[in-house]
Parts: structure tokens; C-alpha cells; sequence
């Protein structure tokens, strides 16, 4: 059935026969209307053949005459003739008939393999040739009505004509291609055709189109034979007997076959969907098969063992054949399943299978060395860890082993393998460091191998050691830490206890003397030096985890952007300070006020590293958890957190520094400039809230302390409210009641009982908890609030609360200690009780007691 269009292609032709019934048949007649050509050169025999007559016989009768004028004439003529003639013979002038240009032009698009027909844009044609007529047929004499009927019994190839025919009206190139099952003449198959048209562009053309016509089915059956051939070819590599894949430069994998993704557990279009790496399915090796052939130009292929991973965390022996790839970036790589080998083994020899298993799984690295010193064989995890994947068979072991070593440790190595070789035992291990940080640790056993004959003398065992050596620094750290904990904290009491006393009796004797007594000043720098002396103890605490934290839920924002002025005019005007804070920094928990003490001992550093100024960068920032899980330290825990920078444009500092700049005492300033102490505490302030701070520095280039505080979740309305600056105004300490204070150290006693008493309060003292019972027995319901110190002979300080809670649960108690107040406050549950830390002041303890005595 013809198409839906097709009965509108053909009246729109049919309107056009109209037009040329006077015409002469395609497709001669465009081209024999043409009147033939003759050529002048036809005539030119003739002319002078007459002319030559003409002059003799006007010769012959002017020389009866004698005229001078008509033997003129004569000799013109006879030179015109001689002209033509020489012209002839010479060749320069061709006698006959030129064979007309529209006869050449039909008889060179007759002998085209393409059908071509010339029509005007209305669809009147003019011409078409041979081929055209052969393909369609010679019955109409409307080519394009012979066309129409040629297609009409495909519905597809009459939709086209219609296309075509519509864009050849508004002048406009197009192209279609279909099959027709009509036969063409000298055909036997279904063929496929293009048929184009396009405008001409003529200027004498201009309103005419080209139609053509072509015969594609050749191509289309060699383009199958080719996609057929292809699919074969595809078939036989996602079929063949081993893994075939394709991989990156970056290690992906871009193509497997079906065997290589059935021996993983998954499908080839799996494995292209999840980007799956080399490194994914042989891990380690795999990796630095990658590298060792990306990075080697003169190293093309290579051959490994290795445990390819499946999807269910199961593993088959394999052995990768990889090559380069020509641009080198990547490798084709041929697998082979070495299972069926080794269970063959494992039956032939069950215990050199067993070796061989155990060799090749083995999670540390293993090879055996012949007596040359060179690696007779070695196992993937040694590959892996020693020479990047290499195979290593015939390589130095001294060479393998050395080439990341400083000349020491390559000096051992080298040792350490002549005495194995020999024979000899060689018991201590040997550790080499690499890596840009030099972090990454490879610990070396030698050992000699008698049972190897003489093919086989020595076994090295190498060992991860990385991990277990940061285990050992953070654990000696640790150590360290403690010790100086304990130091700190067993000397923090007796410190404490006696800075309260230096302090109070100043404050004490400050009260007696006016400014302008000579004495006055000597008072005060008692004081001063006595808080200098507190400020190192509360350092040492803080360096030991064990100082006094308040913590409370911080915006980092406000706290910057509060202490900003402070922190220029500390910084001095030489440098510049720069401070950004990202939106919505989120909150943490800490001690507002160590972590402004924090800021400003890393600012006094940085000011210290720019003697003659610089850029002070302050930087605060949120960090998600999907970024902690790059980072490389190993101790982080991953989390929320906010992470606050700062860094300087100084002298930096070297390796050997920076190693020791968190120890306590350490420092680089000449003697009396610091105590060692400034960075300590930041570091201790900072493990204590939970977090972690990492320097980073270069010589010459400045350094940078980053801070990670964990994010704390909470509502606005609990963050610590900004304290208004309200104008100073002497307090009234005074105050009424009876105060029992238990203190053992004398000198603190006498000094708070006499602090009390001043401000009006009746004080009754007790050396130890025992004796503070015994005066609470004989004062029942008299006593009003209980000042007491925590660390006491015979009864601490928790034990006394417990006691007197028995029989007054309402009581009222303040601890005075060294110590921080976590380090006895588990012990006592829900008990209620003040905290005031030592060292005290007179102001701040009669503040205290007066605060506790009026709640309600």
C-alpha cells in the first residue's frame, strides 16, 4: 500500500506534467536543442585559396595597366593568402568539425554510478541520465513521477521522497537513506538507496535542484560483514579461557571480559558502572603493578602473582600479564587462574604447596636470596612493599632494600646480608625510613637458609612497622604525659598551697599600707611574681590534662571577632593581624578563657618568628566528616569538627624542632626569654576538649598550627551568653555567718581563717576531717558553710562531705584545692558543692563564701 504521503507526492507531480507537453523526451532534449557548433577554422582553406586566386588574376591583368595602387591591392591580398596557408601547414589552424559540449556533457553523466536528475524548484525536470533512468524505470516520461512510482510500494521510502520533495521546493539540501524490497534490474537482493537533493548554485542555475540517486547496498553489506566480524571478535574475548581487561592510567579498569568479571563476582557492566580500580580487585599489588609500568619507560611488561578480590571477600589466585600501552597511559592485562596449578601442587607435593601457599599469602613480605645477594624469589606483600610491585627476581637485595635508606642504614643493610650469606646469624632487625615525612617504617629480618642449597642462602622477612612505631610514639608520649601529670599534679598542691598563702597575706598586707607607702610597691611584686608562679603551675596542669576547665557551649565567631582589637594590639603594628570566620561556624565545647590564652601563646610565637614583621593569618572553618576521612593521621577520629588556623609569615621552623615543640620545658628563646612551656598548655587545652592540633612549618617560609575542635551540638539560647562590660565597682565582701574551715597546711589556714574573720564571718578551724567532725559535733546546727581542702591526712576532703551530709544534708560546702575539680568529682555522684581552685586571693575567697551563703 502506498505511504500516506504518496498520494500527494504524486498529484503535486501530476500538476507539473502540465507544463511540458511540448517538450522533447528526457533526457536528450535539453541538450540537443543546442544548435551544433562548427568551428571558423573550417573556412579558412577556402578564404585563402579565393584570396590567393584573386591577387594572381589582378596581377595578371594589372600588369597589362601598370597602376601602382592596384599592384598594391594585389600584393595585400597575395600576403593574406600565403598567411592562412603557412597558418594551415604549421598546424595552427585545424580544418573540421568540433564535437558539440552538450553531447560531451550527457555522455560523461551517462557514464556515472549514480542516478542524477536535473528539475527545476517547482518540479518541472529537465534533465536525467542513464542511471537514473535504469534504476527507475524508462515507461514515464515525468522522471519524478517515475521516482514516486518506483517507491510506492515501500511506505518508508515514499515518506522520504516526500521529505525530500518538500525541502527541494524551499530550496534546502537533504539526504535520506532506505531499503526497498523491489529488485533493481541486475539485482537479485533487497537494496539500500540514499537519495539527496540540493540547489544549484549557478547563478544561471539558481532555480534549479540536483537530485541523485545512489545505490549503497555494497556498503551497507561490507559495514555489516565488519559490525558482524566485531561481534564475533566480542564474543571470543568476553568468552576466551583467561581475564582480558583494559585499564587506565589512573587504574581504572575501562573494559573486561566475562571470564575476568566472573572470577571477581561481578558483571562487566558492574565493574564499568562502579569504576572499579586494579587496585580493587588485587589490592596492593595490583596498585604498583600500575606504577612500576606508568613510570618506567623502558619497561613495557611484566608478570606478577597475585590474590584477586572477589565481591564476597573471597580470594583466587591469579597471575596478571600486563603491558603498556603505547601512550603509556595504561596497560592491558591478560589473567590467569592459578588455582587449578596449585591444587595440582598441593596433590603432587603437599608440602611444598603448603610453603608455596604460605609464601604467597603471607601478610609480610618474604624473599629468598641466592649466595650473590640477589632475590631468587619474593612474595607479593615484599613486591609490594619493597619494590613497587616489581617481581624483583635477579635485583640486589642491597639495592632493593637501601635505596630509600640514609647512607647509615644502607651501610647496615649491607652488612646485615654478607653475614646472612655467609652463614652467620643476624639478629637485630633493621628499621628503614621513607616517605616525604619520613613516617613510613619497614623493619628488616635477615636469617641465613641452610636448607636452600646452593641456589637459595638467606630469607629476609620485611614488616610493616608504620603503625607500630606510631603506636610507640603516641604511647611514650603518653608516658611522658603522665609522668609529668604526676610530677605536676603532686607538686600543684603543695605549690598552690603555698602561692595561697604568698598571695593572700599580700592582699592581706596591701590592705594596711596606702599606694603611696614605700612598702606598697614591694608588696605588689610579691604578688605579681606569686601570680607569675600560679600562671606556671596552671601551664604544667594544663600540659598534663589535669588544669581546671569551664567549659561551656563557645561560637568561635564571636570569640575572634571579640578579642580581634586585643589581639592587633598584642600583635604589634610591624605585622599585619588577618582574621575570616566561614557562616554559621558551628559551636563547641571548651574553656572560653584558655582558649583565648591559647590564641594569644601562639600569637606570642608567631610574633617572636617575624622580628621585623609580617602577616599574622587567623582562619576558622567548618570541617565535615567526609573530609576527616582523607586525612592521614592516623589518631584522628573521624567527625565534625571546626578547625581553627594559625599561621604566620616567619623564619619557620626546622625538623628537629618541630619534633619537640609540645615537649614541656622546650624552647628556642635565649635564657629567661621563655619557659617552655606556652605551647604545652595549648597543647593541653586542646586534648582536653576533645580535639587535636597538628603544626606544620618550612624554614624560611613561615608556620601553621591547625586546630580540630569537635562540633557540639546546641540551640542558641544555651551558648555562653556575651558578658557586658558594666563599670567597676568595689564589691562588698562583708558578710555574716559561721564558717567552718578545714585546711591542713598551717600557713593556708591562718591566712583564709584571718581573710574571713576581716570581712565580719565568725570562723571556726579544723586541721583534718576528722577534727572537723568533732567541732561539727559540738557546733550541731550552728555551723553555716564548710570551706574545706580536698587532699587531707587521716579524712579527704570527699569522705568529710559524705560524713556531714549524714546528719545536715543541707549543708553547705566549698572545696578549695590544686587540684581540678574532675579529678575528685566522679568519686562523689550528685553531691551539690562549690569549687574554688588554688590559688586563691583574699577578694576571691570572701566572694566565694558570700555567693555560696546567699543561695537559697
Amino acid at each position: 500500500m502506498p505511504a500516506p504521503h504518496a498520494s500527494q507526492t504524486q498529484n503535486q507531480i501530476a500538476s507539473l506534467r502540465m507544463r511540458e507537453h511540448d517538450a522533447i523526451e528526457l533526457p536528450s532534449a535539453p541538450f540537443d536543442a543546442i544548435p551544433p557548433l562548427r568551428g571558423l577554422s573550417a573556412y579558412l582553406p577556402t578564404i585563402g585559396a579565393i584570396v590567393l586566386g584573386a591577387g594572381i588574376a589582378f596581377g595578371v591583368v594589372a600588369s597589362g595597366v601598370g597602376t601602382p595602387v592596384l599592384i598594391a591591392m594585389l600584393v595585400a591580398l597575395a600576403s593574406v593568402g600565403l598567411f592562412f596557408l603557412f597558418a594551415y601547414s604549421a598546424g595552427y589552424i585545424r580544418i573540421g568539425q568540433r564535437a558539440p559540449l552538450a553531447d560531451v556533457i550527457k555522455a560523461g553523466a551517462d557514464g556515472l554510478d549514480v542516478g542524477v536528475l536535473i528539475a527545476r524548484r517547482d518540479g518541472e525536470p529537465v534533465y536525467a541520465n542513464t542511471t537514473f533512468e535504469r534504476m527507475v524505470g524508462r515507461g514515464e516520461r515525468d522522471r519524478l513521477v517515475a521516482l514516486q512510482q518506483f517507491l510506492a510500494g515501500d511506505a518508508a521510502a515514499s515518506a522520504a521522497l516526500f521529505r525530500l520533495t518538500r525541502a527541494a521546493e524551499r530550496g534546502e539540501a537533504l539526504a535520506e537513506e532506505f531499503s526497498i524490497g523491489r529488485v533493481l534490474p541486475g539485482a537479485r537482493t533487497r537494496r539500500t538507496l540514499q537519495l539527496s537533493v540540493s540547489p544549484l548554485d549557478a547563478d544561471e542555475a539558481a532555480d534549479h535542484i540536483l537530485w541523485r540517486l545512489i545505490d549503497v547496498t555494497a556498503d551497507r553489506q561490507r559495514e555489516a560483514t565488519r559490525v558482524a566480524g566485531v561481534e564475533v571478535q566480542l564474543a571470543q574475548f568476553d568468552g576466551a579461557p583467561i581475564g582480558l581487561a583494559s585499564v587506565a592510567g589512573d587504574g581504572t579498569l575501562l573494559h573486561v571480559n566475562g571470564t575476568l568479571a566472573r572470577w571477581i563476582g561481578r558483571s562487566p557492566k558492574t565493574v564499568i558502572d562502579q569504576r572499579l580500580t586494579l587496585a580493587d580487585i588485587a589490592p596492593g599489588e595490583g596498585a604498583g603493578l600500575l606504577a612500576r609500568l606508568s613510570g618506567d619507560a623502558n619497561e613495557q611488561s611484566a608478570t606478577l602473582d597475585v590474590d584477586l578480590t572477589r565481591e564476597d571477600g573471597r580470594i583466587m589466585p591469579a597471575r596478571l600479564l600486563a603491558r603498556a600501552l603505547p601512550s603509556g597511559k595504561g596497560l592491558t592485562i591478560a589473567v590467569v587462574d592459578l588455582a587449578g596449578e596449585r591444587a595440582a601442587e598441593f596433590e603432587s607435593d603437599e608440602s611444598g604447596a603448603r610453603f608455596a601457599r604460605f609464601f604467597q599469602s603471607a601478610p609480610f613480605g618474604i624473599a629468598m636470596l641466592g649466595s650473590d645477594g640477589r632475590i631468587v624469589s619474593a612474595n607479593s606483600a615484599f613486591c609490594r612493599m619493597v619494590l613497587d610491585g616489581a617481581s624483583g627476581a635477579g635485583i640486589s637485595a642491597a639495592d632493593a632494600l637501601g635505596r630509600a635508606a640514609d647512607p647509615e642504614t644502607r651501610t647496615a643493610v649491607e652488612d646485615g646480608l654478607k653475614r646472612v650469606i655467609s652463614g652467620r646469624v643476624h639478629n637485630a632487625p633493621i628499621e628503614i625510613t621513607a616517605g616525604a615525612k619520613r613516617d613510613h617504617v619497614t623493619r628488616v629480618y635477615m636469617s641465613p637458609f641452610a636448607a636452600g642449597g646452593a641456589r637459595e642462602a638467606a630469607i629476609l622477612y620485611v614488616v610493616d612497622a608504620t603503625e607500630q612505631k606510631a603506636l610507640e610514639a603516641r604511647f611514650a608520649q603518653s608516658q611522658k604525659m603522665e609522668v609529668v601529670g604526676k610530677l605536676a599534679g603532686g607538686i600543684a598542691h603543695d605549690f598552690n598551697n603555698m602561692l595561697t598563702a604568698i598571695l593572700g597575706f599580700s592582699d592581706m598586707l596591701l590592705t594596711m599600707h596606702r599606694p603611696k607607702d614605700v612598702a606598697y610597691k614591694d608588696i605588689m611584686n610579691i604578688k605579681s611574681s606569686a601570680n607569675r608562679a600560679a600562671e606556671l603551675v596552671r601551664k604544667l596542669l594544663a600540659l598534663a590534662r589535669q588544669q581546671t576547665l569551664q567549659n561551656e557551649v563557645v561560637s568561635l565567631s564571636d570569640v575572634l571577632s571579640d578579642e580581634s582589637s586585643l589581639l592587633k594590639r598584642y600583635l604589634g603594628e610591624k605585622s599585619e593581624l588577618k582574621i575570616s570566620t566561614e557562616p554559621d561556624l558551628w559551636y563547641v565545647m571548651t574553656d572560653k578563657h584558655e582558649f583565648v590564652q591559647a590564641l594569644f601563646n601562639l600569637i606570642t610565637n608567631a610574633k617572636d618568628a617575624m622580628p621585623d614583621g609580617g602577616t599574622l593569618t587567623i582562619r576558622a572553618r567548618n570541617v565535615p566528616e567526609r573530609e576527616t576521612q582523607k586525612f592521614e593521621h592516623r589518631e584522628f577520629a573521624h567527625g565534625e569538627y571546626v578547625l581553627i588556623e594559625v599561621g604566620d609569615t616567619g623564619h619557620g621552623m626546622s625538623r628537629e624542632v618541630m619534633d619537640k615543640i609540645f615537649e614541656p620545658f622546650f624552647t628556642t628563646k635565649a635564657i629567661g626569654k621563655g619557659t617552655g612551656l606556652g605551647l604545652a598548655s595549648v597543647y593541653g587545652m586542646v586534648k582536653q576538649s576533645g580535639g587535636y592540633i597538628y603544626p606544620e612549618s618550612e624554614e624560611g617560609k613561615g608556620t601553621t598550627f591547625r586546630i580540630y575542635l569537635p562540633r557540639h551540638h546546641a540551640d542558641e539560647d544555651v551558648v555562653a551568653p556575651k558578658k557586658e562590660k558594666k563599670e567597676q565597682r568595689a564589691a562588698d565582701l562583708t558578710g555574716t555567718g559561721r564558717v567552718l574551715l578545714v585546711e591542713d597546711e598551717e600557713v593556708v589556714r591562718n591566712f583564709a581563717a584571718r581573710a574571713l574573720k576581716r570581712q565580719g564571718y565568725k570562723v571556726l578551724e579544723a586541721s583534718t576531717g576528722v577534727e572537723a567532725l568533732e567541732v561539727m559535733e559540738k557546733h550541731k546546727g550552728k555551723i553555716d558553710i564548710v570551706v574545706s581542702d580536698v587532699v587531707m591526712p587521716e579524712m579527704d576532703g570527699p569522705t568529710l562531705l559524705k560524713e556531714l551530709r549524714k546528719t545536715n544534708p543541707d549543708l553547705k560546702i566549698i572545696f578549695v584545692s590544686g587540684y581540678p575539680n574532675d579529678a575528685f568529682k566522679a568519686a562523689l555522684g550528685d553531691e551539690n558543692f562549690a569549687f574554688l581552685p588554688k590559688p586563691f586571693s583574699l577578694p576571691q575567697l570572701a566572694a566565694k563564701v558570700k555567693e555560696e551563703l546567699s543561695r537559697e
